[in-house]
């Protein structure tokens, strides 16, 4: 095992799939012999009810033991890690009460490092291949926390008329970022909620391949009911219907995302 890979799923924009994403690409990372630590960054707590149903991730949320609390407290996040039922991928849950979570930054020493303070003991063991955090659909000084702690990002876009509404705005914030994460990178973007009959899905990817710079994953993921039944079951895709078009899809991308890394 080398060197632990901290990758974050980001867009300003809600409904792009990104937990559903970084849930699926987490179990898909497992199927290749990774290890994966899932972090659920959001107030929404959808990253955490990917693996454990409604009353666990209350449980979770209302207990001292969540991402709010180890961040607030500035702790090693060693300790905040829940097994799943899934071999080789865990998680540190999230709270409703990260949605104070500017505020809890906003006095701190260095505030845009603490989530990269709080993960060192864990990147440094490199008991993980990967780390995959999910942000909150907001560009404020929490995911600027996400950004500076990741090695890099990917960008999920729903491809609906709606889905490129504020795009330029994340671009612009990452701009801004690298100026105290020049490392950070951005790994690509990947297209979701696709129809392929819909007009708009061409224009979403020719719009997108005008962009510099910025890699369009060649996998993308079609709509698919089987997604909303395996968030309803609280399991990744691949579990839930390993045949599905959508368990191949997300199958593909986690390949994709591997052989970029």
């Amino acid at each position: 095992m080398g060197k632990t890979k901290v990758i974050c799923f980001a867009n300003n924009k809600g409904g792009s799939g990104k937990s559903t994403t970084c849930s699926n690409v987490g179990y898909g990372l497992t199927q290749l012999g990774k290890k994966v630590l899932l972090i659920d960054g959001d107030m929404q707590l959808n990253l955490s009810l990917s693996l454990f149903d409604e009353d666990q991730v209350l449980s979770f949320a209302q207990s001292e033991k969540n991402l709010y609390e180890g961040i607030r407290r500035q702790d090693d996040l060693s300790d905040y890690i829940v097994r799943s039922e899934y071999e080789k991928l865990d998680l540190i849950p999230s709270s409703t009460l990260m949605s104070s979570i500017e505020y809890e930054l906003f006095t701190k020493w260095q505030r845009e490092y603490i989530l990269k303070k709080c993960l060192t003991n864990i990147i440094e063991s490199e008991g993980y291949d990967y780390i995959l955090i999910d942000a909150p659909p907001t560009l404020g000084g929490w995911v600027l926390n996400i950004l500076c702690a990741s090695d890099e990002i990917i960008i999920p876009v729903e491809s609906t008329p709606w889905g490129l509404f504020g795009l330029g705005n994340m671009f612009e914030f990452l701009e801004q970022v690298k100026q105290v994460a020049p490392d950070l990178r951005i790994g690509g973007v990947v297209i979701t909620k696709v129809d392929t009959r819909k007009s708009y899905f061409k224009q979403t990817i020719d719009i997108l391949r005008e962009l510099e710079d910025v890699k369009v994953f060649d996998t993308y993921i079609r709509i698919d009911s089987s997604i909303e039944w395996s968030q309803d079951n609280h399991t990744p895709i691949m579990v839930y219907k390993h045949s599905s078009r959508s368990a191949k899809e997300y199958m593909a991308l986690t390949k994709e995302i591997a052989d970029g890394c």
